[in-house]
């Protein structure tokens, strides 16, 4: 795990948006973090197409320059794709997440062939955000956003520096997930977790012969020894091999992509975390603390509030468990219904039994 302080930091930023389809809330909290390096996007309409709503978390290692770039603009990458046009959204997603790790390469190799001198602009950090009124519905962007990946990089080693993605994408009753790494989205089906990513960790299968294939190797279950996850934006030092694709490198940003239809009657509600969560509750025990609450007709920016204070540790003797960043983003599925009908949803019985219906404390 990362260095970490004497005393965690509590405070939180917690912001949350409602419109007739969804009413969503997202925390972070830095913890016991020295560095808070989480990313998020909230958009209840796609700026390009309001038919759309995004969110998406980012959880940055080795810095928030990779996180921060890719929570501001791959929601546009994945617009600007010739796929979404054709309703293609599946391809559309991954080919954004390999045109934007791409592009940030491109950058990054053009800055240190060049040795320039970047501009740094202090004012922009993970958790620095404003809020925008278009067509109803409320989006957050960033304050003083660049577009440029390249501004942001003050030295050649920043290669090291990565984040994973996990980002949901609705739209004409249609779920897509996208995931590069180990944050992770679950949707809670009439209580019942149901996962919609798979965490990409080096011992699997498929990403250790990838991993073995592209010149890699995985000791103490890290890539190389160094990195915790097999997929990511970033990572550059893992994407060298000159004879292996994007998508076939030692650390590749492919992501898996899952869809399914939407169920106005059973699914209830989507969580997308940080493993900073995931890492301290299993898929089950956060659907039911949250469905739970919600049930008592807790406000969705409460709810995540008090997800992460469960989650974090007493002190950092636990293995790093409970001692990340921590970023929850709610997404209460109203389709067009008041707040109260999720909340008569919520009450229903769990088909997974009554241990599933237990609020962890």
């Amino acid at each position: 795990m990362g260095q970490s302080l004497c005393a965690p930091v509590l405070s939180k930023e917690t912001k949350s948006w409602q419109n007739e389809n969804y009413s969503v809330a997202v925390s972070s909290m830095q913890g016991w973090r020295v560095h808070m390096e989480d990313a998020h996007m909230c958009l209840l309409e796609l700026p390009s197409d309001p038919k759309a709503a995004y969110f998406s978390v980012f959880d940055g290692h080795g810095g928030t320059r990779v996180a921060n770039h890719a929570s501001r603009h791959l929601h546009e990458k994945i617009v600007q794709q010739s796929e979404y046009s054709r309703n293609d959204i599946k391809e559309a997603i991954r080919h954004a997440f390999l045109s934007m790790d791409a592009e940030m390469q491109s950058e990054m190799t053009s800055y240190s062939l060049n040795s320039l001198t970047p501009k740094i602009d202090s004012s922009v950090n993970s958790t620095s955000s404003s809020v925008v009124t278009t067509k109803g519905s409320v989006t957050e962007t960033q304050n003083d956003k660049p577009t440029s990946f390249s501004v942001k990089i003050p030295n050649p080693g920043d290669e090291l520096a990565g984040s994973t993605a996990i980002i949901v994408l609705l739209k004409d009753q249609m779920l897509y997930c996208g995931n590069a790494g180990d944050s992770r989205a679950v949707c809670s089906r009439r209580g019942v977790a149901e996962p919609l990513s798979a965490d990409h960790k080096p011992t699997l299968r498929a990403e250790k012969e990838r991993i073995s294939a592209a010149g890699g190797w995985v000791d103490a279950k890290r890539v190389n020894g160094n990195l915790a996850l097999s997929r990511a934006f970033g990572d550059f030092v893992f994407k060298r091999n000159p004879h292996q694709s994007a998508e076939n490198q030692i650390v590749t940003a492919n992501p898996d992509v899952f869809v399914r239809r939407l169920s106005v009657e059973d699914d209830e509600f989507i969580v997308l975390c940080c493993d900073g969560i995931w890492d301290v509750m299993t898929n089950q025990e956060v659907i039911s603390f949250v469905r739970l609450r919600l049930s008592y007709g807790m406000l969705p920016s409460r709810v995540c509030e008090e997800l992460m204070m469960r989650c974090l540790a007493p002190d950092c003797h636990t293995n790093g468990l409970g001692c990340d960043n921590m970023t929850v983003v709610l997404v209460c599925l109203l389709q067009g219904r008041p707040f109260s009908d999720l909340q008569r949803k919520c009450c229903r019985p769990c088909p997974a039994g009554p241990a599933a219906d237990i609020l962890s404390a």
